[in-house]
C-alpha cells in the first residue's frame, strides 16, 4: 500500500484541480462571482462542485464584465471544454499526443539512471545518451519534419509510432539480449532503439502541429494550440503517479515495457479514431466560413517572385545576418540549461542525495514541472500581456535563474519545491514571449525561417549541457556515495551563474536591441 501513496497523491492533484477549476468555472457560466467559489473550492472542493452544479443560473447585468480572475479560469479550462466539441480527427491527434507525452516524458526522466544500472556506463557517458535523444529529436524534425507534406498527417502519424514502436522495444529489451559496458552489444541495442526514437518523434511533433493547422482554421486555431500546449502538460505530469510503483515491483525495464505498450494504444488510436473518412470531414469543415461556404485559398504574395528574386530577397533577410537575432537565441542558451537539467540532472539529483519520499518516488518531483507549467502560464500570461516583450524576457529569464541559487543552500524537500515552483514562474514569463520576440523582428515573409533558426540554440543546449552534467554528478553527486558525502551545493551554485548569464546579457544589450525598434503592443497602444 506504500508503493501506491504516490499514486493517490497524484490523482489527489488532479481531482483537487479539476474540483477546484470546474467549481469556479460552472459559477462563472452560472452568473455567480467566481473568486468566492474558488476560495471555497480551495478548502472543500468536491462539496464545492455538488453545491455549485446544484444551484439555479443567474441572469448577469448588462454592465457584469469578466475580471481578471474569470477570465484565467475561463482560459484554463476552455481548451478541455472545446475538445469535447472538436472533430473526431482533431480529437484523435489530442488523445495521441497526451499519450505520447506521457511516454516521452516518462522515458526520459529515468533514462540516464537505464543506462547507469542496466547498460553499465558511468554518468559521463549516461549523459551523452541522453543528451543524443534529445538533441536528435530537434535535430530530425528539421530534416524529417515535410513528411507530413508529402504523404500527409495520418500516414506520417502510423509511421512515426511504428518507428519509436520499435526504439522503445529495443531500447527496453537491450539489457536482456547484450552485453553492458560502453559500445558493447547492450549499449549498441540501446542506441538502435534510440535512433528509432528519434526518427519517430522527428516525423511525430511536426505532424501532429501540422495537424491542428490543417484541421483548425482562423477561429478555431488558438483553440488547438492550446488543447495540444494542454494536454501535453498533462502528459508529462502523468508519469509522476504511473512510474513509481511500477519501478518498484518491476524495475526500470519493466517501466519502460509500460511505455512500449502505450505506444501501441497510441497506434491504435490513429488506426480507429483518425480514420481517413474522418479526416476528410475535419478537413472540409476547417476550410468552411462561418456561413458554411468553402473558403478562397489566401494569395501567395511570393507567388509573383521568380525563383531569382525569391533567392535575393532571402538571402537579403536570412536571419543569420542580423546580429541582434542572433544574439538574443544564443544568449539564451544559458537558461535553457535548466531546461535540459530536468532529464540531465534532477532525476539523478533527487534519487541520490535525498531519502525517504523524494528519493523513492523522484518522478513524481522530476514531472512536476509540466502541471505547474498547465497551471500558471496562463496566469503570468495574463498578468503580463501588455508588458513590453524585451523586459519580460529580463525578468522571466531572472526569475528562472536565480531559483538554482537557492539549490545551492542544500538537498531538502523545501528547497527543491522551491525551486522547482520559482523556476516554472520564470519559465512561464519568458518562454511563450521568446516566438512573439522572433515573430516581431522577422522582416515580412520571413517569419517561417526565423522560427527554425530560432529553435537552432535549443538544439545546442541540449548538446552542450549533455556533454558535462555526467561529470557534475560524478564529481558532486555520485551514486557510490551518501547523501552526505555529496557536494550538490557547489554544483547548482555553477549551474546558478551559468543560467543567470541570460538575463545579464539581455539587460546589458537592451539599449542595443531596441534600438530602432517598436514592439507591436507599442504601435497599437
Amino acid at each position: 500500500m506504500s508503493d501506491l501513496f504516490i499514486v493517490f497523491i497524484g490523482l489527489a492533484i488532479i481531482l483537487y484541480i479539476f474540483f477546484v477549476l470546474g467549481t469556479s468555472r460552472t459559477a462563472i457560466l452560472k452568473g455567480y462571482s467566481g473568486l468566492p467559489w474558488f476560495l471555497f473550492s480551495l478548502i472543500l472542493p468536491p462539496i464545492s462542485y455538488l453545491i455549485i452544479i446544484s444551484r439555479t443560473k443567474k441572469e448577469k447585468s448588462v454592465e457584469h464584465k469578466d475580471n481578471f480572475f474569470e477570465g484565467i479560469v475561463m482560459e484554463l479550462t476552455q481548451p478541455f471544454v472545446d475538445l469535447a466539441h472538436t472533430s473526431r480527427a482533431l480529437l484523435g491527434i489530442n488523445l495521441s499526443y497526451v499519450l505520447e507525452g506521457l511516454t516521452y516524458f516518462g522515458v526520459v526522466g529515468l533514462l540516464a539512471i537505464f543506462f547507469n544500472d542496466f547498460i553499465g556506463l558511468d554518468d559521463i557517458d549516461a549523459g551523452r545518451m541522453v543528451g543524443i535523444l534529445t538533441a536528435g529529436i530537434t535535430i530530425s524534425m528539421l530534416f524529417l519534419g515535410a513528411t507530413v507534406d508529402w504523404i500527409g498527417v495520418r500516414k506520417s502519424l502510423l509511421i512515426a509510432l511504428s518507428l519509436m514502436l520499435v526504439g522503445r522495444i529495443f531500447l527496453t529489451i537491450s539489457p536482456e539480449i547484450g552485453v553492458p559496458g560502453l559500445w558493447n552489444s547492450a549499449h549498441i541495442f540501446a542506441m538502435l532503439g534510440i535512433l528509432g526514437i528519434i526518427l519517430g518523434y522527428g516525423i511525430y511533433q511536426p505532424a501532429c502541429y501540422a495537424g491542428v493547422k490543417q484541421l483548425t482554421n482562423e477561429k478555431t486555431s488558438a483553440m488547438g494550440y492550446a488543447m495540444l500546449y494542454a494536454l501535453m502538460n498533462l502528459g508529462g505530469f502523468l508519469p509522476g503517479i504511473i512510474s513509481p510503483p511500477i519501478r518498484k515491483a518491476f524495475g526500470i525495464p519493466g517501466v519502460f515495457w509500460v511505455y512500449t505498450a502505450l505506444t501501441v494504444v497510441g497506434i491504435g488510436v490513429v488506426y480507429f479514431i483518425i480514420t481517413k473518412k474522418a479526416m476528410k470531414k475535419a478537413l472540409s469543415d476547417a476550410n468552411q466560413d462561418a456561413d458554411g461556404n468553402q473558403k478562397e485559398e489566401e494569395v501567395d504574395e511570393m507567388a509573383g517572385l521568380t525563383k531569382k528574386e525569391k533567392f535575393a530577397y532571402y538571402i537579403k533577410n536570412f536571419p543569420l545576418k542580423d546580429l541582434r537575432f542572433l544574439y538574443f537565441v544564443f544568449i539564451l542558451i544559458f537558461v535553457q540549461t535548466l531546461f535540459a537539467h530536468n532529464w540531465l540532472t534532477i532525476p539523478q539529483y533527487t534519487s541520490r542525495a535525498f531519502e525517504g519520499f523524494v528519493s523513492d518516488n523522484f518522478e513524481f518531483f522530476v514531472n512536476l514541472n509540466p502541471i505547474l507549467i498547465f497551471i500558471l502560464t496562463p496566469m503570468v500570461t495574463a498578468l503580463t500581456s501588455k508588458k513590453d516583450t524585451y523586459n519580460m524576457m529580463i525578468i522571466g529569464t531572472f526569475v528562472m535563474a536565480s531559483p538554482t541559487f537557492i539549490l545551492a543552500l542544500g538537498p531538502s524537500f523545501e528547497t527543491l519545491m522551491a525551486y522547482l515552483i520559482i523556476m516554472t514562474i520564470g519559465e512561464a514569463m519568458w518562454q511563450p514571449r521568446f516566438l512573439q520576440w522572433v515573430a516581431e523582428i522577422a522582416p515580412k515573409n520571413m517569419t517561417g525561417i526565423y522560427m527554425g533558426i530560432g529553435q537552432f540554440p535549443w538544439f545546442l543546449t541540449k548538446v552542450i549541457t549533455s556533454l558535462y552534467s555526467g561529470w557534475f554528478l560524478m564529481n558532486y553527486c555520485p551514486s557510490d556515495a551518501l547523501p552526505a558525502d555529496m557536494n550538490t551545493e557547489t554544483m547548482w551554485f555553477i549551474y546558478g551563474c551559468i543560467a543567470i548569464i541570460s538575463p545579464i546579457g539581455l539587460l546589458l544589450a537592451k539599449g542595443w536591441m531596441k534600438k530602432g525598434f517598436k514592439v507591436k503592443h507599442q504601435e497599437s497602444n
